[in-house]
């Protein structure tokens, strides 16, 4: 097994059956603020480092108020100054918004932050609407960034190994801090997907591959199966390696769990109709007055959620794992308030059965 593999794998995860990780939005919550929701993505970051979690990603959105989350790498870097271990990475970059180049260096600059901890999940989707995402790249071509991804991620890949070859327009131009500078690693590399399109690339390239089964349930298996039937060993990974990405909210009771998980498919019903917000409360979630359409598409949102008791969570995850053979679960939360974040995963680590590396650091 190479060392880019080993790195990928992370280390050991105390007697849960697959390592666990995190997916952070930077949640704001109605009454709260941007401030906040980062000053919590960090308590969070340290949490999950202290409880052995394999790796905190951030994801890129834009023009959604109830997420602070639309500059990955600038979040990285602050988290990257409150942890020690943990790796770190974008849950993901959406390539098609941003140069190569541009997020060579970026990557570049957090690998040389923090050796050896930095992750580049990279998506085709704009991460926002239509009209942001035109904003974002200055142009009303949207479907071009997509077509062109694979060819982006070669350019990007390049950039990061520094290797371009003699005779090509770029062969001349350095992303740093990189290669260039000296003997250095760089970013673990991942492609992220909702469908089949990343899955099967990420096959072809031997590269790691993340799916979100929180908003594709349904794709979930068909992608998973094309990544693995694609799979060709790289330099990278002898075999495949697949993430499964799940929305899991654990409480001490069932019914908190509910009023919890409720929070998240309201925003959901905000998004969807064209009137994004702040997280709402549930307080705001349990007065809220839904449609019969709308009360159809919420039964179909939690049903995808694994939520309940941390026996409940714990026992959905494995099955989770089994039905997918992932070889590492990815959690979000969606909820309102940090603190119930924080206590999400501490739950679940609990039942989980995740190491206190605090704890056995002091024994």
């Amino acid at each position: 097994m190479s060392d880019a593999s080993d790195a990928i794998r992370g280390t050991a995860y105390g007697t849960a059956p697959v390592p666990l990780s995190v997916l952070d939005l930077a949640t704001v919550g109605r009454g709260l603020t941007a401030t906040q929701a980062l000053n919590n993505s960090v308590a969070l970051a340290r949490l999950a480092e202290r409880r052995g979690f394999q790796r905190h990603w951030v994801a890129e959105h834009h023009s959604m108020p109830g997420v602070a989350s639309s500059s990955p790498a600038v979040i990285l870097a602050h988290l990257a100054a409150h942890t020690e271990r943990i790796r770190l990475g974008s849950g993901g970059v959406m390539l098609p918004n941003h140069a190569p180049l541009v997020i060579a260096e970026q990557f570049g600059t957090l690998e040389a932050m923090a050796p050896g901890r930095v992750d580049l999940g990279l998506g085709r989707a704009p991460g926002t609407d239509g009209a942001t995402a035109a904003a974002l790249r200055r142009t009303d071509r949207l479907g071009e960034g997509a077509d062109d991804f694979p060819q982006q991620l070669a350019e990007l890949i390049r950039f990061l190994d520094d290797d371009f070859p003699d005779g090509h327009p770029y062969s001349r131009i350095h992303a740093v801090p990189g290669p260039v500078q000296g003997p250095t690693g760089r970013p673990s590399v991942w492609l992220l997907g909702s469908s089949g399109f990343s899955a099967r690339l990420a096959g072809a390239l031997g590269m790691p591959f993340a799916f979100a089964h929180h908003f594709s349930a349904r794709n979930t298996l068909p992608a998973l199966d094309l990544y693995r039937s694609s799979f060709r060993p790289s330099a990278v990974l002898d075999e495949p390696y697949s993430v499964v990405c799940v929305s899991a909210l654990a409480a001490d009771d069932e019914r908190e769990a509910r009023r919890q998980v409720m929070t998240g498919a309201l925003s959901m019903i905000q998004l969807r109709s064209g009137r994004p917000g702040l997280t709402p409360t549930p307080e705001d979630a349990e007065a809220y007055a839904y449609s019969p359409m709308e009360r159809e598409f919420v039964d179909s949102w939690v049903s995808d959620i694994v939520h309940g008791t941390p026996d409940a969570v714990r026992d959905g995850l494995n099955d989770l794992q089994k039905r997918t053979a992932a070889s590492e679960l990815m959690i979000i939360v969606h909820a309102h308030s940090g603190e119930v974040r924080l206590r999400n995963y501490e739950l679940i680590a609990d039942t989980y059965g995740l190491p206190d590396l605090a704890a056995q650091a002091s024994s």
